[in-house]
């Protein structure tokens, strides 16, 4: 439910990209080539416009699709869609064939990600490590996750920026990101009662586990107005979640709560008989949200995107409201 929990010899592949350190990334305008994208290995020219484009990142097929690129290959990590597209991509997909889908399970399958020879492999939505890194890179052009952020923890619009630069479509790419904010800003303004109420995001994975500020799914909280705890980060480290323990549970005590959950009914009764949990406000009055993972819905609560945002406002700011009431 958190990332849906790299290596074989490739001796005999040949070098079909290059990657340099401190290299400065040019201005790019839609359709000029070669462009380089930074990334926490470095930075990776593109030289031509890619065709054949893998994904090690777990999201990065929504900003493609809504481009109009469709990549060859995806990596599994919801499970339940095929080709890992998600029902609010679908209508992206046209006629092209569905990407194979990819397991990270046990590391990278290099071998199969040769096979499909790629121009581009792309894992933006990753935790790619120098060895995986300099692996890919031997079999195409890779760009990795930036190093500003924690793994997993791009926002979209980083995403789809980048994204963007890499298949010639920034002009497209940045009215993407623009449309999408002021969708954000529109739901802002029709709920003034979410500006600055204290909410955080969290769900029942081996005990309680509570989403960083640069989580995407905290971030989408942010974006409609919510303020995260001031000590979350304190207690999550740089990492993209983490268990609390039993004597940070106060930690969700805020005014809305968020849980991700696979399923409601038990996790309700399961809350309901934790008596740190039924001593917490939030509780008391009813301020948290279950939402079911194994729904669209839940889907759209993880894979934070510029594709998945307008349908998970159409769900979510319903159950935001009641929160209030």
């Amino acid at each position: 439910m958190i990332r849906y929990l790299l290596a074989v010899s490739l001796l005999l592949l040949t070098a079909c990209g290059s990657s340099s350190q401190g290299a400065q990334a040019p201005t790019s305008s839609d359709g000029a080539f070669p462009v380089t994208i930074e990334h926490k290995f470095g930075s990776t020219t593109i030289k031509a416009e890619p065709k054949r484009i893998v994904l090690v990142g777990l999201t990065e097929q929504d900003p493609l699709m809504a481009l109009g690129v469709v990549p060859v290959a995806t990596t599994k990590w919801i499970g339940k869609y095929d080709g890992e597209i998600p029902p609010w991509s679908r209508d992206k997909l046209g006629n092209a064939p569905l990407p194979t889908v990819l397991s990270d399970q046990g590391g990278l399958q290099y071998e199969k990600i040769a096979s499909l020879k790629p121009d581009l492999i792309l894992g933006l939505y990753a935790e790619l490590t120098q060895e995986s890194y300099d692996k890919l890179s031997k079999i195409a052009p890779t760009v990795a996750q930036p190093s500003q952020y924690n793994a997993y923890g791009i926002p979209w619009q980083d995403a789809t920026r980048t994204v963007g630069k890499i298949v010639g479509k920034s002009a497209q790419a940045e009215k993407l990101v623009t449309d999408t904010e002021a969708r954000l800003a529109k739901v802002r303004q029709d709920n003034p009662e979410f500006n600055g109420a204290t909410a955080v995001i969290a769900t029942n994975w081996e005990g309680y586990f509570v989403y960083g500020s640069q989580d995407p799914r905290s971030r989408m909280l942010a974006a409609l107005g919510f303020k995260l705890p001031d000590t979350l980060d304190q207690v999550i480290g740089d990492k993209f979640g983490a268990t609390i323990s039993k004597e940070r549970v106060d930690l969700l005590d805020q005014r809305v709560l968020v849980w991700i959950v696979t399923d409601a009914t038990k996790t309700r009764a399961d809350l309901n008989t934790d008596p740190l949990y039924t001593g917490l406000n939030v509780a008391k009055q009813h301020h948290d949200i279950l939402i079911d993972d194994t729904t669209p819905y839940g889907s759209s609560v993880s894979f934070i995107s510029v594709l998945s945002i307008p349908y998970l406002l159409d769900n979510l700011v319903p159950d935001l409201k009641k929160a209030f009431t």
